[in-house]
């Protein structure tokens, strides 16, 4: 099956003669430029580090529900769509981002992919935008950086794509915050398989996983850890834990609370969810390289260690 993708809506861009008066900002700075790792003189892309980056925001107003992450849009709409390069085949997808304008901070959700922009070029939601900016200006200098275990609306929840089987196993993840690794999964009396990140955001075992029940292991980019168990084969339902990658060693009860089923295509081009019902959500445990309270986000690593980790990281994994 292969992996068709989005492409981007209709996003405000700047006349050619706004920027040949030198509106464009200098983007990028050293720490901009080492996320271009070389591996045998080709580029590597990788997500935004916890380092300080600059460059510059335009934004746009989203044509439809979902953005190339295949994720429903943040409720208090904020969110950015990242180039290519940080995009990073997807694995920016449900990461946060603070982001500092003229006017001031604010925190930014990974939710959408922007072929058109090149390293440190944001292209945040509307009201993102005004939050930091003024609207007439239609693009401004930033500084922005990664957020390690932002909170986030929600625990993790995971969600079977339309058209999964026992043949094809395809799945979302959300409100994990941290880029996430590898995802792994077991099914019935199996053993653990590593899934396939597409460029739609969906961990993809083309060869399927069984029919289930399942246990899919997260791993983050920062070495934190969680399973769930229990996991049902019910396409477009979100089936939701208690748990976050930045929760230290705990076992979770059974959650009431899942979302309804959703309208995903057999083509990877997710479509509106609507709304919620409820059903059974399965249990889950989750462990942490440096365990911090469940209800609270974890404390930030320091820059230069951050730094470092997330470089190496990249290098290892993007290219």
């Amino acid at each position: 099956m292969t992996s068709a993708h989005r492409y981007p809506r209709p996003r405000w861009l700047p006349s050619s003669r706004w920027l040949a008066t030198g509106g464009a900002v200098l983007l990028a700075g050293v720490l901009g430029v080492a996320l271009l790792l070389q591996n045998g003189g080709g580029a590597c892309a990788a997500p935004p580090t916890t380092a300080k980056q600059s460059g510059k925001a335009t934004f746009y107003d989203l044509a439809g529900s979902q953005g190339n992450c295949s994720l429903d849009p943040p409720a208090d709409d904020l969110y950015v769509a990242l180039g290519n390069d940080e995009y990073s085949g997807a694995t920016s997808c449900g990461s946060y981002l603070d982001v500092t304008g003229p006017k001031g901070k604010v925190r930014v959700k990974v939710f959408d992919r922007c072929p058109e922009c090149e390293p440190g070029h944001l292209d945040l939601s509307r009201t993102a935008f005004k939050k930091i900016g003024d609207e007439v200006q239609g693009i401004i200098p930033i500084t922005y950086k990664a957020v390690p275990n932002a909170a986030t609306p929600g625990p993790l929840n995971i969600e079977f794509k339309d058209g999964s089987s026992q043949f094809w196993f395809a799945i979302f993840i959300d409100n994990h915050a941290n880029p996430i690794k590898s995802v792994q999964v077991k099914g019935s009396g199996g053993s653990f398989t590593s899934a396939d990140h597409q460029d739609y955001n969906a961990w993809e075992i083309a060869s399927g996983a069984g029919s289930g029940p399942f246990q899919i292991k997260m791993t983050d980019i920062y070495g934190n850890t969680a399973t769930a168990t229990g996991i049902k084969l019910e396409p477009g339902v979100k089936q939701e834990s208690s748990v976050r990658f930045a929760g230290g060693s705990t076992t979770v009860a059974r959650s009431a609370k899942t979302a309804a089923k959703t309208k995903k295509s057999a083509s990877p081009s997710p479509s509106v969810s609507p709304s919620p019902s409820p059903s059974v959500s399965p249990s889950a445990s989750v462990s942490s390289a440096a365990p911090a309270s469940p209800t609270s986000p974890a404390a930030e690593p320091t820059t230069d260690a951050a730094v470092e980790q997330d470089l190496a990281l990249a290098a290892a994994n993007h290219c």
